[in-house]
């Protein structure tokens, strides 16, 4: 059996590849996992548990629910709310384990397990593979050793979550957004209420679109991974910026006035700089991914601050952090870690903090995006590949060589399998924006005949 945790949970199409069963399953087995971890020892374990708006979630959330309960944890049941704020949650209750149903940004048919551990922390990646083994164990016919009476975990909604967690969000801030209009996307996801809730309470002047999710909608045609409707929106509305989450809210990219784009990377620089001026960037250190823009690097050597890049994935980039007690972190994807306020990338924060920077610098956010150029970056998908033999075969390791040879010290190449979903994605920057294009395309010709 292939590995079932991504670099994010476990995903796939909801009722196909995660079905009830399965979701029961793996939260039965990690409720042992953590029990034989010594995580509930001495008291009586409590579960948070929260998801997206999908249709499938809501039989889902039952079933892990159900897992949890007859494996003899109290389930905090928070219902619709970011991914953020369940691991917020998860920590500010003092529960054991959190749980997470949601595909993020994928569309609609899919769906997730991810699970965090005490403190809202995502779990260590031998406990997600322990967890894998033990639900593989008991799927093929091994007994659970199950409680009875008393011992059977009791359940309740937890209707408190939502205003816990936006008083969190408030008391992060460092200035208010009077005088702010915001437009907001909210993918018709998770972050649906709890967005606009706090921009509003925060004073800011607040529009809103892909606001009303019908568990069918989530991702169609808005959010973080299509911008057009915000864009149109902040210009059409005249407002300051645009602010756009995913499905559930772990992600935020922005759009300043005129209608541009402005990406993760843009958005940890202007962040990076207003923390510096607070002193509350320790070590005047940023966490980075390798898929950052070339730009970013440059800008922070310029404005002295050093950058740490890591493997793909917000957990790599949380690792590194809390290892070296770093404060600042992200992804160009809009993955922003905040870490003195927050475990994981929070959109909404992320969001709220960049209009603080707008309000109190008086400085729109498109002359703060430009401490930083973006060199040209294309992104390619290849679908439909054996993403396993990325780095093994010898044909594209060949292509790969040449293109770095083609560009030189003005741009590179990134090659790397998706950690949720079945592709691989080949970056390629270069100093202008054809030559990015063809090395590109080029290398995705190799990806397809050499691993179709």
């Amino acid at each position: 059996m292939g590995r079932l945790f991504g670099t994010d949970g476990v995903r796939g199409v909801a009722n196909a590849d995660l079905t009830a069963e399965m979701a029961l399953g793996l939260s039965v087995a990690a409720a042992h996992v953590l029990a034989e971890a010594g995580t509930f020892e001495g008291h009586r374990p409590t579960a948070v548990v929260g998801r997206d708006p999908r249709a499938s979630g809501e039989f889902l959330e039952a079933a892990v629910v159900a897992g949890l309960a007859s494996a003899g944890v109290d389930v905090l049941r928070v219902g619709v709310l970011p991914t953020p704020a369940v691991a917020f949650l998860t920590g500010e209750l003092g529960a054991d384990l959190g749980v997470m149903l949601s595909a993020s940004h994928n569309a609609m048919p899919d769906n997730g397990i991810k699970f965090f551990a005490r403190g809202g922390h995502k779990l260590a990646d031998e406990l997600e593979d322990r967890i894998e083994s033990v639900y593989e164990e008991h799927r093929t016919g091994a007994p659970w050793d199950r409680p009875t009476g008393a011992g059977v975990g009791r359940v309740r909604d937890y209707d408190e979550g939502f205003d816990r967690y936006v008083e969190h969000l408030l008391g992060v801030l460092p200035n208010r957004l009077d005088g702010l209009k915001v437009v907001l996307d909210e993918a018709h996801g998770a972050a649906a209420r709890v967005s606009p809730e706090a921009f509003q309470r925060a004073g800011a002047e607040v529009v809103t679109i892909g606001a009303e999710p019908d568990g069918l909608n989530i991702n169609d045609g808005c959010g973080s991974t299509h911008l057009d409707k915000l864009k149109a929106a902040v210009v059409e509305h005249g407002a300051h910026l645009g602010i756009a989450h995913d499905g559930d809210a772990d992600r935020c990219l922005a759009v300043d006035h005129t209608g541009e784009e402005v990406d993760g990377d843009q958005i940890l620089a202007v962040l990076a700089l207003a923390m510096r001026e607070r002193s509350a960037l320790r070590s005047e250190t940023v966490v980075a991914t390798v898929m950052s823009n070339l730009g970013f690097k440059l800008a922070m050597e310029r404005e002295g601050i050093r950058l740490v890049q890591t493997a793909v994935g917000d957990r790599y980039v949380l690792e590194e952090m809390k290892e070296h007690g770093f404060a600042l972190g992200g992804e160009q994807s809009g993955h922003v870690i905040i870490l003195d306020h927050a475990t994981t990338g929070d959109g909404t924060l992320t969001g709220l903090l960049l209009a603080a920077r707008v309000a109190g610098s008086g400085r729109p956010l498109r002359e703060l995006a430009s401490v930083m150029e973006r060199l040209p970056q294309v992104l390619v998908n290849v679908p439909d590949v054996d993403k396993s033999r990325v780095r093994t075969s010898a044909e594209l390791a060949a292509a790969v060589t040449d293109a770095e040879r083609e560009l030189g010290e003005t741009g590179r190449v990134l090659l790397r399998p998706s950690g949720t979903e079945p592709l691989v994605r080949v970056m390629v920057e270069a100093a202008d924006i054809e030559q990015a294009r063809s090395v590109a395309g080029r290398l995705a010709d190799v990806v397809k005949s050499a691993l179709g």
